[in-house]
């Protein structure tokens, strides 16, 4: 693989071999929400399965630059972080974020409730991305922010204080993580918090929140405000009091990671299994599972894992789904659509505009790139079957382009992957292991 470049092996027409057992990197959501909340807990936490990548080192190293003692095993995917109950180290720190949007989010609003002067400073990609709505509601609680550029982004500076309200509504159109972050925090309010939330994708990641604080010991409750009906607008509520504990964290494998081999065994027809991924974990992205089974896949959870068997001798089945539980699989299906036997059309996306990249905007590009035809509305793609044409894809600093388009290749010549060591943000190894994927089912590696 060429530092700038990866050639894709279409290996379609070349399998010895219809079965392949995979094992991927621990969850990146997983992996920095229990950061997070070691930090923010009474005592040493053991966080195992841990994910080292681009992303979770900027996590770590922010939490290290304030003064939080930790031990770090990479090679055992081991952390240990010895959380001082809320309290912080370090008053004045400068911190960088990268491209990491948790880190970013998450730890604006603990600092952000926390008494001290901090600087925040990101990657120019992460200072396109949207955080007016945290920052408008920090601000509302009492923090104080000066913006050094263009308002409402990186970098700036910012002092922290103990929140003077106990209610407040935050805005999730453009990213569920502004919630997480305020409810993760929230037990540093002196009086707790209510947060009403406007909007509603991403609720899975939300979710996911909330089950990992109960884990560590605080409860945060869920309701419907009054005047909406059942299916109305939510609130959540962290009373006052509560503290998380330290304990040992086992994180799951990464199911974003694993999608990319499940959408390969439904493109090539193979049976691929994902080590330790189990169907009733915490992860959003299980639906994209669903999604495969409507295509014609088989999924199958297995005492090894979840197994996912693609449709032998055929093509998949066209499909009408919203992705907006599982929009970080929005590119991965764009890629494999192509190979459908009828239009695919993904809605509920509209707020993949606003992450790494354009997301619609750049599936809509590296599809037509390669002769197939596609059609883009406000939240929403549609793509035709189509035989794609050899293209060299560009990515956009965008790990999920690179990984999703690549399956694309897999099963057409000539696709070559532009940047891929963006991949290290989630899976620096992603290449790696699909190298490993390929000649296994090819039977070039034993």
């Amino acid at each position: 693989m060429e530092q700038n470049l990866y050639q894709v092996k279409n290996i379609s027409g070349r399998l010895k071999n219809r079965e392949v057992t995979v094992t991927v990197p621990g969850s990146k959501s997983i992996t920095n929400r229990a950061l997070l909340l070691a930090t923010l807990a009474r005592g040493e936490s053991l966080l195992t399965g841990a994910l080292f990548s681009d992303d979770s080192r900027y996590f770590l190293k922010c939490i290290q630059s304030l003064g939080f003692e930790t031990a770090v095993e990479e090679e055992r995917c081991r952390i240990r972080v010895k959380g001082q109950d809320g309290a912080i180290p370090k008053r004045e720190a400068s911190l960088y974020v990268g491209s990491a949007g948790t880190a970013a989010r998450f730890l604006t609003a603990f600092l952000g409730l926390s008494e001290g002067n901090w600087h925040f400073d990101a990657s120019e990609q992460m200072k396109k991305r949207p955080m007016e709505p945290l920052l408008d509601n920090l601000t509302q609680l009492g923090a104080a922010i000066s913006f050094e550029g263009q308002p409402g982004h990186f970098p700036f500076w910012m002092e922290g204080r103990k929140a003077a309200k106990d209610r407040i509504c935050v805005n999730i159109d453009r990213s569920s993580q502004f919630l997480s972050a305020l409810l993760i925090s929230a037990c540093l309010a002196p009086n707790g918090l209510r947060v009403d939330v406007e909007g509603s994708h991403g609720m899975a990641y939300v979710d996911m929140t909330v089950e990992m604080m109960r884990e560590f010991g605080v409860v945060c409750e869920k309701g419907v405000l009054e005047g909406t009906g059942k299916n109305g607008r939510l609130f959540y509520e962290v009373r006052p009091g509560q503290h998380y504990r330290a304990m040992e964290y086992r994180i799951e494998p990464d199911l974003s990671a694993a999608a990319y081999f499940f959408a390969l065994a439904a493109v090539l027809g193979v049976r691929v299994t994902v080590r330790d991924v189990t169907l009733h974990g915490k992860q959003g992205d299980v639906e994209f599972l669903r999604i495969l089974e409507k295509m014609g896949a088989v999924v199958e959870q297995t005492p090894l894992g979840v197994a996912v068997t693609g449709p032998a001798g055929g093509r998949l089945k066209g499909i009408d789904v919203d992705m907006g539980a599982c929009s970080d699989q929005a590119i991965t299906l764009a890629a494999i659509a192509p190979y459908a036997d009828g239009p695919v059309t993904i809605s509920g996306i509209g707020h993949i505009r606003y992450q790494e990249s354009d997301r619609l905007a750049a599936m809509e590009t590296e599809l037509r790139r390669m002769g197939i035809r596609c059609e883009t509305a406000s939240d929403r793609i549609t793509i035709w079957p189509g035989t794609p044409q050899p293209a060299s894809i560009k990515t956009y600093e965008d790990h999920r382009m690179a990984m999703g388009f690549a399956l694309t290749g897999l099963a057409a010549p000539g696709i070559v992957i532009e940047d891929p060591g963006c991949c290290k943000k989630t899976f620096e190894g992603y290449f790696e292991v699909l190298e490993e994927v390929t000649g296994r089912l090819t039977g070039e590696k034993a």
